[in-house]
């Protein structure tokens, strides 16, 4: 394993992904404004596969994921968005939380980091 960091699809302010010894940090993922909740969060899902797949990973890789609402009251419409996709016996530590997101479009945000291999 090496102790180079790499980063990705990187601009002026962040990198979507870096990865060090292994591991995958995903820059939080969004879907698009004014979605509904279970649109967004399929949205940051596929981005999110997309990055893994580039850095040599998939979802029964997933260490661990935050996830942010702006409204706690959209946790059922998200959650049935990830349970159908989290893949059988690789659910990660996931925590889930209410906070103000960049634009009041924005429903939902994932963050997360995955192992390579």
């Amino acid at each position: 394993m090496t102790t180079e960091i790499t980063r990705h699809h990187t601009g002026e302010r962040m990198s979507q992904m870096v990865i060090h010894n292994g591991t995958i940090y995903l820059a939080g993922q969004v879907g698009n404004p004014g979605d509904s909740v279970a649109d967004q969060t399929r949205t940051c899902i596929e981005k999110a596969e997309a990055l893994l797949a580039e850095a040599g990973s998939d979802a029964t890789r997933i260490l661990q994921c935050t996830i942010w609402l702006a409204d706690m009251a959209d946790f059922a419409e998200m959650n049935a968005v990830w349970d159908a996709w989290v893949p059988k016996g690789h659910a990660p530590a996931r925590a889930c939380g209410e906070a103000k997101l960049a634009t009041p479009d924005y429903r939902v945000e994932l963050l997360i980091t995955a192992a390579q291999g």
